[in-house]
């Protein structure tokens, strides 16, 4: 049994985060959560268990107000998420952001933790296998920007205009390129027709 939250607890934490730092990360965490619920349904996977995870990955900006935090949005969520028993949602928000399980490839801007901190992020992401809520979120983290749910080559672009292109920025794309390879044969069909409408208005209207 995975610890998470219920769907109900779930969208009451996130609007407590929202109330603590209000921005367009929350309709982000919206999409996100929306895909995995929808891929996780054709694949066999907990569709509950799927949106709970996309629905908390990034709570962690609750604590990372204006571009400052006591450390990154990252380890704060992981905090937050074991502090209150949610074992399986912590594990996310460390997972998230590393497709590629290298500490070094963080594509944000907030990577500000302590050595402590770091040091515990890269122990878990070198000890880790990832399981496939991990690479979900991984997968639905770049499918759902705050504006809605898009094809990933917008997301990657969108984020490169945002934190630059670096040495690991080609690697992070292979990463997310091969997880949608890995839902499309797990779902037997091309992930983007699942959510066809929802990229249609995304990218055309």
């Amino acid at each position: 049994m995975r610890a998470v939250p219920s769907r109900e607890a779930a969208d009451k934490l996130l609007m407590w985060a929202y109330e603590q730092n209000p921005g367009p990360w929350v309709t982000h965490s919206k999409n996100v959560a929306y895909a995995a619920e929808t891929i996780a349904r054709k694949c066999g996977l907990d569709a509950d268990i799927a949106y709970v995870c996309g629905l908390l990955h990034d709570i962690g900006y609750y604590g990372y107000r204006d571009g400052k935090g006591r450390t990154c949005h990252i380890y704060l969520g992981y905090e937050l998420m074991m502090q209150k028993g949610y074992d399986s949602v912590a594990r996310v928000c460390l997972s998230h952001s590393f497709a590629n399980q290298d500490i070094a490839s963080y594509g944000g801007s907030d990577m500000n933790c302590s050595e402590d901190e770091r040091a515990e992020i890269n122990t878990f992401l070198t000890g880790t296998t990832y399981d496939d809520y991990d690479k979900l979120i991984q997968l639905c983290d770049c499918l759902g920007a705050a504006e809605g749910v898009c094809i990933l080559e917008k997301r990657m672009i969108d984020v490169v205009r945002r934190h630059g292109f670096n040495e690991h920025t080609l690697k992070r794309w292979d990463a997310f390129f091969a997880l949608k390879d890995y839902f499309d044969e797990k779902c037997d069909i091309n992930i983007y027709r699942l959510l066809y409408d929802e990229i249609h208005v995304r990218l055309f209207s």
